[in-house]
């Protein structure tokens, strides 16, 4: 089975699934988004819809939020088939265990992401693993390329660590601090690197060579193409085992 492990809510939903079948991916992990890039025919409209970014990032629109997860909700309804429900929480509020207990496991959901953190303060992740870790080791997906610093890619390092029953995946392969992640992840047993919108080939290649086990195959899609990212994978493994585990297999066990 092709999954991959990283991928936002589309409109229309129906461009995603072209995007999948092109690509031959049975199921992606689906995080709920504010801004829709996919949506901008212009370079104005592109900056629109990164506003909303922006503003996630500086922790306001309580009612973006609440929309992005209402088009989550209506992704998974529409496709259960393909899309696996991954849930964001918001890392400022006082109450993150009830919120995971209610919004991620109350929902039937597979796991938590994916989270960006303000930079510096990948700190704010702990009650979150605390959260994921209560309810039996949930999966959890933290933003890897910019705004997170290297300082921050530490941090998670230490979190994970401290939380050795929970998966803490790293996804964009760490974006500018690959080198880092790629040492950090290999050496922490229950973490995960996801290569999703790799800038070189050389970085995909190192990583599943040094973490055949625990890299996964991921699109970031709308902002990365399945396709691309899918023949990237199989560009840069040799081995047909290991292309088995990145394209899909870890996550399946992720999953299970």
């Amino acid at each position: 089975m092709i999954i991959d492990a990283h991928s936002h809510v589309h409109d229309p939903l129906t461009d995603h699934i072209a995007l999948l079948d092109a690509a031959g991916v049975d199921k992606t992990i689906l995080f709920m988004t504010r801004p829709h890039p996919e949506r901008a025919g212009n370079l104005v409209e592109l900056r629109d819809e990164m506003h909303r970014l922006t503003d996630a990032l500086a922790g306001g629109g309580a009612l973006g939020r609440e929309a992005a997860r209402h088009e989550l909700d209506a992704a998974l309804a529409a496709h259960p088939d393909r899309f696996i429900g991954f849930a964001s929480v918001p890392l400022d509020a006082p109450d993150v265990e009830a919120i995971v207990e209610r919004e991620v496991v109350g929902h039937g959901l597979r796991g938590i992401g994916e989270l960006t953190p303000p930079p510096e303060q990948a700190a704010l992740l702990e009650p979150v693993l605390r959260a994921a870790a209560d309810h039996d080791g949930l999966p959890v997906v933290v933003h890897g390329a910019a705004p997170t610093t290297a300082a921050d890619l530490r941090t998670m390092t230490d979190l994970a660590r401290r939380y050795p029953r929970v998966p803490l995946v790293v996804s964009q392969l760490g974006g500018a601090h690959w080198m880092d992640a790629i040492e950090m992840v290999r050496d922490t047993p229950n973490m995960y690197l996801e290569l999703s919108t790799a800038s070189i080939i050389f970085a995909v290649r190192l990583a599943i060579a040094e973490i055949p086990e625990r890299t996964l195959f991921g699109s970031d899609a709308p902002y990365g193409d399945p396709v691309i990212a899918r023949v990237t994978v199989e560009r840069a493994t040799r081995s047909p085992r290991v292309r088995e585990l990145v394209l899909g297999a870890t996550a399946q066990r992720l999953l299970s």
